[in-house]
């Protein structure tokens, strides 16, 4: 399935405290675009480019997207925002494949399933998701957490390191698994 498309994009999001979030609960996101993926997990492929960012629930930010409180989920949901606003802006019109550990973000960025929070965040996923899919052929894959899945492992690295307030370990220092 994944060699039918050209760009592999995983997503992940990192609270670090995730128990009784608010406004003011540091969450971040990270996305992994990789070229030449075969989706097993072993690291085949090139990261075409890597970026990460924090939650942002002000909703006066100019970033702000719809995230209430900083959660996993909305970490989780705006990965899958800021990869589908790279894959307008810089991805041409070339297939995609965005990988998540989050079937909570899968379902709710592809339509799947409703939500019953977090919903003016969805909402703004959702519009990107269908703006993107006008344009090339898009589809979504779960991928299970921590199971090594090199990709998945960066893009949790990275999402990780954002929400702590640390730079990523460059590529060619960091092993899977490596938080």
């Amino acid at each position: 399935m994944s060699d039918s498309f050209h760009w592999s994009l995983y997503v992940d999001g990192s609270c670090l405290e995730n128990n009784n979030v608010t406004a003011e609960t540091p969450a971040a996101w990270g996305v992994v675009v990789v070229v030449g993926d075969t989706g097993l997990g072993k690291g085949v492929g090139e990261i075409h480019e890597e970026f990460s960012g924090m939650v942002v629930t002000g909703a006066g930010d100019d970033d702000f997207i719809g995230a209430e409180v900083g959660s996993n989920n909305t970490a989780e949901l705006s990965a899958f925002a800021h990869a589908l606003r790279w894959l307008l802006i810089e991805g041409g019109k070339e297939s995609a494949l965005i990988r998540t550990d989050s079937q909570y973000a899968g379902n709710l960025a592809s339509g799947t399933w409703k939500p019953s929070a977090n919903i003016q965040l969805v909402r703004y996923v959702q519009q990107l998701w269908n703006e993107v899919s006008e344009l090339r052929p898009l589809e979504w894959q779960h991928v299970r957490a921590h199971r090594g899945h090199r990709w998945n492992e960066r893009a949790d690295h990275i999402a990780s390191r954002k929400a702590a307030g640390d730079l990523p370990e460059p590529l060619s220092f960091w092993k899977p698994g490596q938080r």
